[in-house]
């Protein structure tokens, strides 16, 4: 089989009539060589090393450069910073009594804080507990712990669990004190999250409420109800008369 790259007439014109592809330059190695070399040249050294690594080559650098890596260090410390910001917390914690002035109400400035009041024995608390489990690691720059009722409040109501507090610079900004407060027995994921955004504590990316229909209908059901009872109320008394 004749080679479509051999230099013949014949191939040359059947390349001419697009019978043929173009034909294939050699490549030149060591031009293929200095372009890479190029390239990387176009990279400052620094800007391969670890924040440890800068420090120990520190001399082997020129004013210039210098000038450059600490700009370059600041960085990369700032993006350091911001994400250790954001992955401060991610889990919900179980903490007791005697911790909750440090943990909650001290948490630091301007960090929110959810706390779950629970006991074991209601599902209602068991549920609450595996939704704030997974918004924990949803939004780990919010702090999401959890106690024993008892642990905490001496006597505490079954009927007032759970108990979701949520905390900013040791102030309540929000509070669910019992099942219909927390959204019901059959509160979804979404739900909790909606309630703990209303009050500021995490950033959703929910665009609106999971149980606007559920709510409409009710009012709708309640502005029925209302409108029915005008009228048998406005029958009756013609009847009357």
């Amino acid at each position: 089989m004749q080679d479509p790259n051999e230099d013949t007439e014949w191939n040359e014109i059947l390349r001419d009539f697009g019978i043929l592809p173009p034909k294939e330059e050699p490549k030149d190695e060591i031009e293929e060589m200095v372009l890479r070399l190029q390239k990387e040249a176009m990279v400052k050294p620094y800007e391969k090393m670890t924040l440890a690594q800068l420090k120990e080559a520190e001399d082997e650098f020129d004013e210039e450069d210098m000038r450059a890596i600490e700009t370059y260090r600041e960085k990369r410390l700032q993006e350091w910073k911001s994400l250790t910001k954001k992955q401060k917390f991610g889990e919900l914690r179980e903490i007791s009594g005697n911790q909750y002035v440090n943990e909650v109400t001290n948490a630091g400035k301007d960090v929110w804080v959810i706390i779950h009041l629970y006991r074991s024995s209601i599902p209602m608390c068991l549920l609450v507990n595996q939704h704030l489990s997974l918004l924990a690691r949803k939004f780990p720059e919010t702090k999401f712990v959890k106690a024993i009722v008892n642990s905490c409040i001496q006597h505490y109501h079954d009927n007032c669990l759970p108990t979701i507090f949520v905390y900013k610079n040791g102030q309540i900004e929000g509070k669910f004190i019992g099942i219909i407060e927390c959204g019901g027995i059959n509160l979804k994921l979404e739900e909790l999250e909606w309630k703990l955004a209303e009050v500021g504590a995490i950033q959703t990316d929910l665009e609106e409420n999971p149980k606007k229909d559920i709510v409409d209908m009710m009012v709708s059901s309640i502005r029925n109800t209302s409108i029915y009872d005008d009228n048998n109320s406005s029958n009756s008394d013609n009847d009357t008369k």
